[in-house]
């Protein structure tokens, strides 16, 4: 009966991936980075903790190191090794590495062959477990090996033959902890440097399941007894199909080819890989508070807001509003526990990376576009004092310091000359000032501040805020035409904005040169055109970008701007500061070249293969571009509850609302060759520009597009979106 069962599961499975666009979900996409960080391939449930792929080098290398029970944290290490082997347990076996081929990856499931060994390893996740099946030859030996990946403090007890519990410490001060049941009684090893399990000669299949828990030894427990204490292999990975799929449904695509389907549903899955929710029966650990919390709401941490501000919080909001309210929400707890609004929020703290305070644009974002379950009060009182007592300095947390006081008093944020050595303590020595990027980035959080300020009915906040959001045209260089630095005497540094200011820029700009940092002004576009000269010499600046050469080798240049990829003249699709560029030629009356942008850049940098993402994916700030992208539109300034059309890859689009609506964008004609908006309208009514409002899209409008093969230079020239910046 037990076998029948199986085999039905499988069969319904079969079945399920058969019908669901999440059939064309591939994790291998961007497994192989372009110079930095590649894609993982991460088997999760959408939003939740316990997060695994096999640990290697690289997706090239050809030996698997160990499989673990969890990624704590994106990019930021995982938790707890296993490791499979047959015959017998030598002290040196923990450090050997396991050649492999016939790897399956889906986001609920994986399967690998181990060349040495002929064991199969399966794995499927579960919310808080996971469930590990091992294969083994037949008339062999099998054992399993256990280890940790952290330093610091680690545990292994066996508290019977069949089960036993584990602590790790995650980044030096984060338990973790684990309850681990194996499907068949072996005997305990514990008289080496690690532990193992050896089963009886002949067994064949072996099952682990395992959960885990941020908050105790008995969580654990509790966890796994509540979650797949009960439950089979294949119950599991039905499960987590049937999650994966629900999600991936939301959106339904027809036509274009089956390569943009595959690119579109990985990166819509990719934008599903966080915030987690680490809530346990209504507790949690707070790296903000350092102790157990209770709270009847999910708390969410894992988030790099620098990167994901920008496009995946504005798609969330779309997909998922609630998940997006309690995920704000979460960062008012950690700002209400720890004293300051984090930026980066992960399981031990606000994690100091990047620069700037995006948090605050998301809060203007969600708060613009109608969420309220979020105590905004508290979140504005938290965003305030990141404003006025917070440094601003990259890669750093806490109080002001003499470079922000002069920020705030001068209105931009002071370079040194090149050669002229740091004074001032707390900057990173390789972060450096960052002084032009500091500049504008602080303008458009401050410019958020102002309008959240103007929407509370602060006024004299907002008087002050609205002052300090122009800030950036401090750095303005009317000659030259660029953002550029200052001294603080006031005194323009002489540079090349191209190539100038030491790896990745850093001294001025950000991981981006002065050709990326020229475009930093989304909060305000129509005064950035302003400055420019206007609506042509701006178009000019942007034909400029995509056609102005690197004026020395590749070698050289991604020597110091290895960010900077997924190149098409200046322009970098690789890096998050880019992503709204395409779209501002809307902004200046030639949406066609919008059009066409788009799909040049997807088409190059976007691929259904391990080269498929152009840089640093950072678990879903690019993978919202895609998507939003595909669909057609593009939120340029969050905060302003507008989108700006680009050019759909698909000839519909239909997202399921939380409301019960459908918002539906249909590209009559839309192929490779029909990249051109002719002509559009939104619920029947003709529409003349290239925006449309949350509102319409909420209230579950149709967009339709009339595509062509030449451009339209007639259609869109309106160039005021709604809701310009005041």
């Amino acid at each position: 009966m037990k076998h029948l069962f199986a085999i039905l599961l499988l069969s319904i499975s079969a079945t399920l991936s058969a019908q669901s666009p999440a059939r064309y979900i591939d994790p291998t996409i961007g497994n192989v980075g372009a110079l930095l960080e590649p894609t993982r391939p991460t088997a999760s449930l959408p939003n939740q903790p316990v997060r695994v792929y096999p640990i290697r080098k690289d997706y090239l290398d050809d030996q698997i190191t160990c499989f673990p029970l969890t990624a704590v944290s994106h990019r930021l290490g995982e938790a707890f090794a296993i490791r499979p082997t047959i015959g017998d347990v030598t002290p040196d076996a923990w450090s050997q590495r396991m050649p492999y081929d016939d790897e399956i990856t889906r986001p609920w499931y994986y399967c690998t062959h181990l060349l040495n060994t002929g064991i199969t390893v399966e794995y499927t996740p579960g919310r808080l477990t996971g469930f590990y099946r091992f294969t083994f030859p037949e008339n062999t030996t099998p054992s399993i090996l256990l280890d940790k990946l952290n330093g610091g403090p680690a545990g292994w007890h066996f508290t019977a033959n069949d089960k036993l519990d584990a602590t790790e410490t995650w980044q030096g001060n984060v338990k973790i902890y684990a309850h681990i049941e194996f499907t068949t009684p072996g005997k305990p090893d514990t008289s080496q440097a690690s532990p193992a399990i050896t089963f009886p000669a002949g067994t064949t299949t072996i099952g682990l399941r395992y959960a885990i828990s941020f908050i105790s030894p008995d969580q654990a427990e509790a966890n796994f007894q509540k979650e797949i204490a009960h439950t089979t292999f294949d119950a599991v990975k039905l499960h987590a199909e049937q999650a994966w799929s629900n999600i991936i449904n939301r959106i339904r695509v027809e036509g274009g080819i089956e390569a943009q389907r595959r690119v579109f549903y990985t990166a819509l899955y990719r934008c599903h890989e966080r915030m987690v929710d680490i809530t346990e029966d209504g507790r949690y650990y707070s790296g903000y508070s350092h102790k157990i919390e209770t709270d009847s709401r999910p708390f969410y941490v894992d988030d790099w807001s620098w990167d994901t501000y920008l496009a995946l919080h504005p798609l969330r909001t779309i997909l998922h509003p609630a998940q997006e309210e309690d995920m704000l929400d979460s960062y008012v707890r950690m700002y209400k526990q720890s004293g300051w609004m984090p930026t980066f929020p992960v399981l031990f703290g606000d994690y100091a990376c990047m620069n700037g305070f995006h948090s605050t644009v998301i809060f203007l974002d969600a708060w613009r576009k109608g969420l309220r379950k979020v105590d905004m009060t508290t979140a504005y009182e938290g965003m305030r004092k990141n404003a006025t007592d917070a440094t601003l300095l990259p890669w750093r947390n806490g109080p002001a310091t003499s470079l922000d006081s002069f920020y705030r008093t001068n209105g931009w944020f002071p370079a040194l000359r090149p050669g002229e050595k740091e004074s001032v303590p707390q900057v990173h020595p390789f972060e450096r000032r960052q002084a032009v990027a500091v500049t504008l980035g602080a303008s458009y959080d401050d410019w958020a501040l102002q309008q959240l300020a103007k929407d509370l009915g602060k006024t004299a906040d907002a008087q002050t805020f609205a002052a300090r959001a122009h800030d950036y045209t401090n750095l303005w260089s009317p000659e030259r035409k660029f953002f550029l630095p200052k001294d603080d005497k006031g005194a323009w540094i002489d540079i090349d904005p191209k190539f100038d200011g030491g790896p990745g820029g850093r001294d001025y700009y950000d991981e981006n040169n002065g050709y990326t940092y020229l475009w930093q002004v989304q909060e305000n576009i129509p005064a950035l055109i302003h400055l420019m000269g206007g609506k042509k010499a701006a178009e000019e600046r942007l034909d400029q970008l995509f056609r102005e050469g690197l004026g020395r080798s590749k070698q050289e240049f991604w020597n110091k701007f290895p960010d900077a990829t997924g190149l098409v003249g200046q322009y970098s699709m690789a890096n998050e500061p880019s992503f709204h560029i395409p779209y501002l030629y809307n902004y200046v009356g030639t949406p066609w070249k919008t059009q066409e942008k788009i799909r040049l850049l997807l088409s190059t940098w976007f691929r259904d293969d391990i080269f498929g993402i152009p840089g640093d994916e950072d678990g879903g700030g690019m993978s919202a571009f895609v998507v939003f992208s595909c669909m057609g539109f593009y939120p340029v300034t969050p905060g302003l509850p507008v989108y700006t059309i680009g050019s759909p890859v698909f000839s519909k689009v239909t997202i399921a609302l939380d409301n019960g609506k459908q918002f539906t964008l249909i590209a009559h004609h839309c192929s490779t060759e029909n990249k051109y908006i002719q002509s559009a309208r939104i619920d029947g009514v003709p529409l003349k520009s290239p925006w449309f409002t949350h509102r319409q899209l909420m209230a579950g409008g149709t967009l339709e597009l009339e595509m062509g093969p030449k451009p339209n230079t007639q259609w869109g020239v309106e160039a005021t979106p709604p809701g310009t910046a005041d």
